[in-house]
């Protein structure tokens, strides 16, 4: 497997140019053709036998296409490279869908993250790298064949190392919810580790019945402080709202909001945009467009690279994982 071919479908070409920079590649050619009656072929423009490939494309809506067209454009791509005779092909998924449906909360719920993960299986996939699972156990469980789980928590403590520059006020990291506190928590050793200095902890009581949330108690001491509240996902905004509102409440002194992967749907944005915090930062695995200064955007491309060079080398990729 000594080539190294680097796929995207035409919606991720943007993304996967990044990535392709990183690396000191050019991106592998495809065609993508869509058919009067809806259906559609993908198919490898390049020699990829006995290659090693990396297909890069994040999974989500958007208004050229939805979650579903993209997921099968995918897994119908790598089928035709295998097909093709490529040595083995990594499915490189920046943002994974269907990962919050990963446990049954009520009687026949479906297990979508277990169903997704067998559909890339039966397509011939060799491994599947993405970017802050939602629930890292369960992406790593729901798969058979190889997984690489990589956190952006290395990208958020150079954000917050540039952001806090000049500033010696206590800093506090928070999670806006029971489930994130084991991510917050990674990355609040990762600051101490490297500012060299102790670093609080806190979080937001919340609950969530269909789409309305409750909750809101704040557990931890924020005043006068710095406080970095910090989520793997902001969808329509309502979790960072409460938290950022408890924690205000609490007497912060400045807060962010921090966030792998920023989907901001409906008017989420807008109402987000409103709110008295220094910044709202996401990576670009989903595509972004930073509308106002509140809003700034994290590049994980070299980090998704990085990770991709040390599979192709045989490297120790693993150790991304640990942050």
């Amino acid at each position: 497997m000594s080539r190294l071919k680097l796929f995207s479908l035409d919606a991720g070409a943007g993304f996967v140019g990044g990535v392709a920079a990183a690396l000191g590649q050019l991106p592998a050619a495809h065609e993508e053709r869509d058919f009067v009656d809806g259906e559609h072929k993908i198919r490898p423009l390049e020699d990829v036998e006995g290659a090693d490939v990396y297909l890069v494309q994040s999974l989500y809506s958007d208004e050229g296409s939805s979650v579903d067209d993209k997921l099968i454009r995918v897994l119908f791509f790598i089928g035709a490279l295998k097909d093709a005779g490529a040595a083995r092909v990594t499915a490189v998924i920046p943002y994974l869908c269907y990962g919050r449906k990963d446990r049954r909360t009520k009687l026949h719920d479906p297990l979508s993250s277990r169903y997704l993960a067998s559909l890339f299986e039966s397509m011939g996939t060799d491994a599947v790298l993405t970017l802050d699972a939602h629930n890292q156990a369960a992406f790593e469980n729901a798969f058979r064949c190889r997984t690489l789980h990589l956190p952006a928590q290395p990208l958020f403590v150079d954000f917050t190392v540039q952001q806090l520059q000049g500033d010696d006020r206590p800093l506090v990291v928070a999670s806006p919810d029971v489930g994130g506190v084991k991510r917050a928590e990674a990355l609040r050793q990762a600051l101490a580790e490297r500012l060299g200095r102790e670093i609080g902890r806190a979080f937001v009581e919340k609950y969530r019945s269909a789409d309305q949330l409750s909750g809101g108690t704040l557990v931890g001491d924020v005043r006068d402080a710095n406080v970095l509240i910090v989520d793997d996902l902001i969808a329509g905004g309502g979790t960072i709202t409460r938290a950022a509102s408890a924690i205000q409440g609490g007497g912060a002194a400045r807060v962010w909001a921090l966030a792998s992967h920023g989907q901001f749907c409906g008017d989420a944005s807008v109402k987000l945009g409103q709110l008295s915090l220094e910044a709202i930062a996401v990576t670009n695995s989903l595509p972004q467009r930073a509308n106002t200064s509140m809003f700034q955007i994290i590049d994980c491309a070299p980090l998704l690279a990085e990770a991709i060079g040390l599979l192709h080398r045989g490297g120790p990729a693993a150790q991304l994982s640990q942050g």
